[in-house]
């Protein structure tokens, strides 16, 4: 992508190591896009741990107890190869995201963004506009401004708790989590987690900020591997803005030799990351578009052609047309696909109940006092349902065989519970020293909630 940047500016420090970002508030298209998103994407954080399904909460994740529930479906660790799906899932549609509108997730998703914005639009509200934070923190102490810096860190910290507590509640029931807070009887390790998280996000969203991105995320290091000629970015278009430079609204810039950047840097004060996109693409750059509404602003005011910034690819920029057919992006969006119908797969193959058969390792069979052969096994089920469920075994291809086994077993959910069984036979009805056979494990409530698993019997 070609940039016609002076030398001089080149060698001007980046506006980002001149001490604190102040973030301009910008209206625009993509700014509301942006904070629409931003609170559609925290409404169901918080309130995903509220919603009930069958009398209990619909989704959390019982770490004490290894039990995932979302909604009917109730994974146990013996599941957990759908999490490593989930995530190689996830990291290829952001791969093929990324491939195709460069770092819209940084800049319109991840939660970093959205809760430094919204602590950003909190001191917005508190301490006024961007001139008016910088004249305050450069104002000597006083009663007026100790009490908008205690306003602001105070409301802060109580998103910052509200934050850590929705967190919480993912993993510990939220009624009781809640009620414990009101009568101040959290456990020690709650309390530990509760407000680790709440400094976490107070120190990231109110401190770190714009750190979080450019230095301490390793996505902004290696997202540039994903990006090719057709990724759409933000982009400035030097060869219509530059020369850049201030001049009167009605000045004709022809006249002065100047393209129709006014270098108003409003573009610059807009940004969260605090780069000034017109020196060309920079890893800090998170797409978040906010600079394209600050200069359509400008670009009205003046009676300019709107786009100087824009979203638009390389090719773009050089004349060409955007392949939206590109090999890389067909490859991840393929990815994508292929493991998501992997994962519906794997959903409809997986059974409520699982069951092992374990021979005793003491002795492979013993003779009772009748003269008969007697095989004893440990059948274990697993209830991977969400209520109890009485389940019944049965023998099948062993017709010489008898079975000696409870006549029900009570399972609760998600509990794991050995059963001791006995498979007699009499010698002389086997032709075999070994025969196979089958357990059959069989819910009282649901006979399609059934699985069978094969052994072995032996004799003198």
């Amino acid at each position: 992508m070609k940039f016609d940047i002076k030398e001089e500016d080149m060698i001007i420090k980046p506006y980002k190591d001149e001490g604190p970002i102040y973030i301009r508030e910008q209206k625009g298209f993509f700014q509301q896009v942006r904070r629409n998103l931003g609170w559609l994407l925290m409404f169901v954080f918080v309130a995903i741990p509220w919603i009930q399904y069958n009398g209990q909460q619909a989704v959390l994740f019982d770490v004490g107890t290894q039990k995932f529930t979302i909604f009917s479906l109730t994974l146990l660790p013996q599941d957990f190869m759908i999490l490593a799906l989930l995530f190689m899932l996830g990291a290829f549609a952001l791969f093929f995201v990324t491939n195709w509108l460069g770092r819209v997730w940084c800049g319109y998703t991840c939660p970093q963004t959205i809760w430094m914005l919204m602590f950003s639009w909190v001191e917005q509200r508190i301490e006024g506009t961007r001139n008016q934070r910088i004249k305050l923190d450069k104002s000597p102490w006083a009663v007026a401004k100790w009490r908008k810096k205690i306003t602001k860190h105070s409301a802060w910290l109580v998103i910052s708790l509200f934050t850590a507590t929705s967190f919480m509640a993912y993993f510990i029931p939220v009624k009781s989590l809640y009620s414990d807070m009101v009568m101040f009887d959290w456990s020690g390790i709650t309390s530990f987690w509760v407000f680790l998280f709440a400094f976490c996000t107070y120190g990231n969203a109110g401190f770190l900020r714009e750190k979080m991105c450019t230095v301490a995320c390793p996505y902004s290091r290696f997202q540039s591997v994903m990006f090719d000629k057709d990724t759409l970015l933000v982009t400035y278009d030097s060869e219509r803005g530059e020369n850049r430079g201030p001049r009167k609204r009605k000045a004709d810039p022809k006249s002065l030799d100047l393209g129709d950047c006014v270098d108003c840097n409003l573009c610059v004060e807009v940004c969260p990351a605090g780069i000034d996109i017109r020196n060309g693409l920079q890893y800090e750059c998170i797409n978040c578009g906010l600079c394209i509404d600050a200069c359509d602003d400008t670009m009205n005011k003046f009676g300019y052609q709107k786009g100087l910034i824009k979203y638009a690819s390389e090719k773009q920029m050089e004349g060409g047309v955007t392949n939206p057919f590109r090999l890389k992006l067909l490859g991840y969006g393929g990815l994508t696909v292929l493991l998501s119908i992997v994962m519906v797969v794997w959903l409809a193959q997986r059974t409520p109940i699982e069951v092992s058969v374990l021979r005793d390792r003491n002795a492979l069979y013993r003779m009772t006092y009748e003269g008969l052969v007697e095989n004893p096994y440990t059948l274990t089920i697993i209830n991977k349902t969400q209520q109890p469920l009485h389940y019944r075994v049965s023998l099948n291809g062993f017709d010489a065989g008898t079975l000696k086994a409870p006549r029900e077993t009570r399972v609760e959910p998600g509990v794991m519970k050995q059963i001791p069984v006995t498979v007699v036979a009499d010698s002389y009805d086997l032709t075999k020293k070994v025969t196979k056979l089958e357990f059959e494990v069989t819910a009282k409530e649901d006979s399609s909630i059934s699985q069978t698993q094969q052994s072995m019997f032996y004799k003198n």
